[in-house]
């Protein structure tokens, strides 16, 4: 299939190499003979020459005349750019997210940090005071221990006035 009129000369402006032949031929027959072919097939098949040897007919791919070359790379180098942009947006957003959830994380480990700082100096604080308290803490021991050992002295003594006591009345009833 050869361009006509506006397609052909925008596939010259572009390629100024000669175009090849549309169909091969490889017989030499007269032009009257291949119209007779031509009568005889339909429009959908391919006219068979008699001689040809088995060799077929090859034609032209050709596409449709596109718009200036120019606009076409300029339009392309555009939206590439429009792209390129976007992408280079999308990763500057991330790494600014990236960088404000390290700025927030930094900030929650000095508020942990003076947590623990605090925790620490009132922990020291209660060591103090428990430090300061021990030796009243070891009379009270003390003073249960003696206690402990009163308590006991006292059951001791009541068992023997207890034993006293039945010894007396045993005594008196004599």
């Amino acid at each position: 299939m050869a361009a006509t009129g506006d397609e052909a000369a925008a596939m010259d402006s572009i390629s100024k190499a000669p175009a090849p032949p549309t169909e091969l031929n490889l017989t030499a027959e007269p032009e009257n003979s291949r119209e007779a072919t031509t009568s005889d097939t339909t429009e959908n098949q391919k006219p068979k020459r008699p001689n040809d040897g088995g060799v077929e007919t090859a034609e032209e791919a050709t596409e449709p005349a596109e718009p200036d070359i120019n606009e076409l790379c300029r339009d392309m180098f555009d939206k590439m750019s429009v792209f390129l942009q976007g992408e280079l947006t999308a990763t500057c957003e991330d790494y600014k997210l990236l960088e404000n959830m390290n700025k927030l994380t930094s900030l929650k480990y000095m508020e942990m940090k003076d947590i623990s700082i605090n925790i620490s100096r009132n922990l020291q604080d209660l060591n103090q005071k428990y430090a300061s308290l021990q030796p009243y803490l070891d009379q009270i021991n003390q003073i249960e221990e003696q206690v402990t050992a009163l308590e006991q002295a006292a059951y001791k003594l009541d068992t023997y006035s207890k034993k006293l006591e039945a010894k007396f009345k045993k005594l008196e009833k004599r």
